[in-house]
């Protein structure tokens, strides 16, 4: 297997001065207290800065909304999740003994925030050239592979859009349910379209997750035979 740095040249392009960044930008917090949460916190901001330049540059016909819904899509956590997969970057984190058992090198949200951990490693030991150059390099080919703008409106607003230029009420959302312990909890929520007699279910981490899961839903619903305008 690769060394962290042997890895770095080879997957991000980029030969870290000090070591140690690298090494901290790899620890998750349940293998020691140098880990990557304040390196993660410089990269987040690095990277939208880098995204966002990358986007005015490469899309000059979109207006301010377009523009950020196309970068909301670029940095949300799903999209560093693949990056990262691609990166190999679980092969090359350092884990405490619960999360390696529990698959923690395959989790998505460590996958992202290991991720972002590296932007802000490389930004903090190259600067901001090094740092926008190696992020550039990752995601600048994801942007052919971009939906159009309107479609990557979240499920919510695009439900709610829907039912306004139909001349409809908007639809009302209910939690169900909530289960697990506080810092890890789950959510049942209920989207539901009165007047068209349409309901559905998510579920996901968050009370905004679970309704966007039952928005999707209700519009996969509405788009049916018998849902459609």
């Amino acid at each position: 297997m690769l060394t962290a740095g042997e890895w770095a040249r080879a997957r991000l392009g980029y030969e870290f001065r000090d070591p140690a960044l690298l090494e901290a930008a790899l620890t998750h917090r349940s293998a020691g207290r140098r880990n990557y949460e304040r390196l993660e916190f410089v990269g987040d901001a690095v990277l939208n800065f880098a995204v966002a330049a990358l986007l005015y540059r490469e899309c000059p016909d979109a207006d301010e909304g377009e523009l950020s819904r196309y970068r909301a899509a670029l940095v949300s956590g799903s999209s560093l999740a693949e990056v990262a997969a691609e990166l190999r970057i679980g092969e090359q984190l350092r884990l405490g003994g619960g999360e390696m058992k529990s698959g923690g090198h395959r989790r998505s949200s460590i996958l992202a925030d290991a991720l972002e951990a590296l932007f802000g490693a490389v930004y903090v030991d190259g600067g901001t050239g090094a740092a926008v150059a190696v992020i550039e390099s990752l995601l600048a080919g994801r942007l052919d592979a971009l939906p159009q703008a309107q479609e990557l409106k979240d499920p919510k607003t695009r439900l709610q859009e829907q039912l306004q230029a139909r001349g409809l009420p908007l639809p009302a959302y209910a939690v169900e349910a909530v289960s697990g312990e506080p810092h890890e909890q789950w959510f049942v929520a209920r989207c539901e379209v009165g007047t068209l007699e349409v309901e559905a279910r998510g579920e996901g981490s968050s009370r905004r997750r679970a309704e966007q899961e039952a928005a999707r839903r209700v519009l996969e619903a509405l788009s049916g035979p018998a849902g459609a305008p």
